[in-house]
């Protein structure tokens, strides 16, 4: 008798080690498995190393909450694979989702299974404000991108600038004109006139925006949406003669856009900190299960004084922009002043 159940309890282990290993987790390791387990979906192909930040930051919130985190995606970049990716999560029933609005109407769907689960999820990185809350999310963590174009625009405004040219690389995401808007709007002009479809290639995005500025001489100031448009448009700046002449700034982070705010040739960046997009939906899901309440004022004002927590802020310099109900990533500035700081985490949790 002892020998069966010995035989039973053997093989469940077994099978329970087959399933641990089969999971792709980034938390708690596998003794710890026994509590909370969330899950992010995020629309990144593999090859876009910008959310190994996220990565590192879902690792630390596991650690921190004791819980385990799964991170997936589609491999490339599809959406119809990251909506079977969200109906997956809603299958197997885990603690809490976490996804990023890449597309509302395609995702829609698979996350209605999700809140018909009554899986708390929260919204992350892209999308908008009102679209979280109509897919019925707990929150949204990001960098609202009209407010962020807006600050920006404000800055530019203050150091004189009256006419701009937007450099979107990636129009066919609606958010990103938002980005173009705030900005114009703040100067006082004309956004849709002021923004370049520039596509994603980098010599097509030089040679557009350099007609652009051969047609519209009396342009004041650039802001490209992030690096690849960034890069490109420093590259026709150059060629022209205007580089460290003409006002830029732009949005996100890389090697090179650092090097350029050191020597003056950007302004500043604008950092959407996305650490904080994955590390504070961790932290916040599991307080929400951990204490049993659904109070985001309770909830917020825990996360706020977790000891963990506000120690990773103080040491990677973070700041997040909490509201009722929503908590804002960004947006940050990052200048001459703190580049320093920034540089020394770039790539991991910066």
């Amino acid at each position: 008798m002892q020998s069966n159940k010995r035989k039973q309890f053997l093989k469940r282990l077994a099978v329970l080690g087959l399933g641990l290993g089969l999971s792709l987790s980034l938390g708690m390791s596998a003794s710890h498995a026994a509590g909370e387990k969330f899950v992010l979906i995020s629309h990144a192909p593999d090859s876009d190393s910008w959310w190994n930040t996220i990565k590192n930051s879902v690792k630390q919130a596991g650690e921190d909450f004791n819980v385990t985190v799964d991170y997936r995606n589609p491999p490339n970049g599809d959406l119809a694979d990251m909506a079977r990716l969200v109906e997956q999560a809603a299958a197997r029933n885990y603690d809490g989702v976490i996804v990023s609005i890449a597309d509302f109407s395609v995702l829609q769907k698979p996350l209605g299974l999700v809140a018909a689960k009554k899986i708390p999820f929260i919204t992350i990185n892209s999308g908008t404000l009102a679209q979280s809350e109509q897919l019925g999310a707990v929150m949204h963590v990001g960098q609202p991108e009209y407010e962020a174009g807006k600050g920006a625009g404000e800055k530019a405004k203050a150091a004189g600038i009256k006419s701009f040219v937007c450099v979107n690389h990636y129009a066919t995401n609606p958010s990103s004109f938002e980005r173009c808007r705030g900005f114009a709007e703040a100067i006082g002009v004309d956004f849709k006139a002021a923004t370049l479809d520039a596509g994603e290639d980098p010599t097509t995005i030089e040679s557009k925006l350099s007609a652009f500025l051969r047609n519209n001489p009396k342009t004041q100031a650039v802001l490209a949406l992030g690096p690849t448009s960034a890069h490109a448009s420093l590259k026709a700046l150059e060629k022209m003669g205007l580089k460290g002449k003409m006002w830029f700034a732009t949005f996100d982070l890389s090697e090179e856009i650092s090097k350029a705010i050191k020597d003056g040739s950007i302004q500043f960046a604008i950092d959407q900190q996305p650490y904080l997009q994955g590390y504070i939906p961790v932290a916040v899901l599991a307080i929400m299960k951990q204490d049993k309440t659904t109070d985001l004022a309770k909830v917020r004002e825990k996360l706020m004084n977790n000891a963990k927590f506000k120690a990773r802020m103080a040491e990677y310099g973070l700041a997040p922009s909490y509201g009722p109900r929503h908590i804002g990533s960004g947006p940050g500035y990052v200048t001459k002043d703190n580049i320093g700081k920034v540089e020394k985490y770039a790539g991991q949790f910066r």
